[in-house]
């Protein structure tokens, strides 16, 4: 009878004391039941765990967080993350392993992790005795998004923050069809193309996408959705001359390589109608190790005041940055990021 109510206890504490959640790659892990000590590996974990409010549980971050934050709201908005202590480099985990002696100086409850294989994490789980969560981001910059809201409600219910995921992905859901009701019923359409994208570092001009998040969201015409190619492309510069976009869009961070080669090449920048009429416009970088969701929905604003202006005659788009951008990350930082990029401004020829 003892022994009996010796595994009772056994089993209603281990039922008080942890749960069970399956990650974003389907695996079955076992957390603590209260978790306040944290830490984030790999692209994009811990810009999720901010958007959480749950900051205050991490107990330290990858080096690459303090020595790159232009393009990261959620670190410049809490420029504290970054006197953490450090763990890992940082990077797909799968390339940039974790210091593993400084994890377990650390001693955190839960590692939660983006872009790692299942094998690996269980590996790392097994090895360290401490359960690892997948999160995922799904598509890139993608407003709705199941992976992306699962990961944001995953994390909200073992972090007790359960609340707060479910207003982040109503919030993206909400701004998602406001874009889209607003430009519906547009017949005449200017033709588009955004340059410089960011991928896997910074490129130039010919940078681009077919899909484009930005772009599809507020239904504008993307020169390159007729490219049988999803994705990241690098496009021709003929091909480029031959759309001859009404309007073009360069991705900050690769404005400085768009800037030398205009020095270099300006007669094939005075080819270009937009250059010419002054139609080119600068946006914020928004897949700075992967997606700044707050950004690229800040910039859906922006591209939507230029291209249909009297569909957006109420929004000014560097307020509506900082609304979205308070919402997110707890900061109004539109200003912020401007002492690293020039910001919803038009981008000239150099002569």
């Amino acid at each position: 009878m003892n022994n009996t109510k010796g595994l009772l206890f056994i089993l209603i504490a281990s039922t008080l004391w942890a749960a069970t959640f399956t990650d974003l790659s389907g695996r079955r892990v076992e957390v603590p039941h209260k978790v306040n000590r944290i830490i984030c590996t790999g692209p994009g974990a811990l810009r999720l765990i901010v958007y959480l409010n749950a900051q205050d549980k991490v107990i330290g971050v990858e080096d690459i967080e303090k020595k790159y934050p232009e393009g990261r709201p959620y670190i410049i908005a809490n420029p504290e993350l970054k006197k953490l202590p450090t763990f890992a480099k940082g990077g797909p985990p799968g390339q940039n392993p974790l210091n593993e002696e400084e994890v377990l100086a650390l001693s955190p409850q839960v590692i939660f992790a983006a872009y790692m294989d299942r094998e690996f994490a269980d590996r790392l789980q097994r090895k360290l005795k401490i359960p690892v969560i997948i999160l995922s981001y799904g598509g890139l910059a993608t407003f709705d998004n199941d992976k992306l809201f699962g990961s944001l409600l995953l994390a909200g219910e073992i972090l007790g923050r359960e609340e707060r995921a479910r207003k982040i992905v109503s919030y993206i859901k909400f701004l998602e069809k406001d874009l889209r009701k607003r430009t519906k019923n547009i017949r005449e359409k200017p033709k588009v193309y955004i340059g410089g994208l960011g991928y896997k570092g910074s490129h130039g001009i010919d940078s681009t996408m077919t899909n484009f998040p930005v772009f599809r969201v507020i239904n504008a015409e993307n020169l390159t959705d007729n490219l049988r190619i999803n994705g990241w492309i690098s496009v021709d510069r003929e091909k480029l001359l031959q759309w001859d976009p009404d309007y073009i869009f360069i991705d900050e961070g690769g404005l400085k390589l768009v800037m030398n080669d205009m020095k270099k090449t300006p007669s094939f920048y005075r080819s270009l109608k937009a250059f010419r009429e002054g139609k080119v416009y600068g946006l914020f970088p928004f897949n700075y190790y992967t997606t700044n969701i707050e950004i690229a929905l800040a910039n859906a604003y922006f591209c939507g005041k230029i291209l249909y202006p009297q569909k957006f005659l109420e929004i000014d788009p560097e307020e509506k940055a900082n609304e979205i951008f308070k919402f997110f990350v707890g900061e109004s930082v539109y200003e912020k990021l401007k002492e690293y990029y020039p910001g919803f401004a038009k981008i000239k020829l150099i002569e």
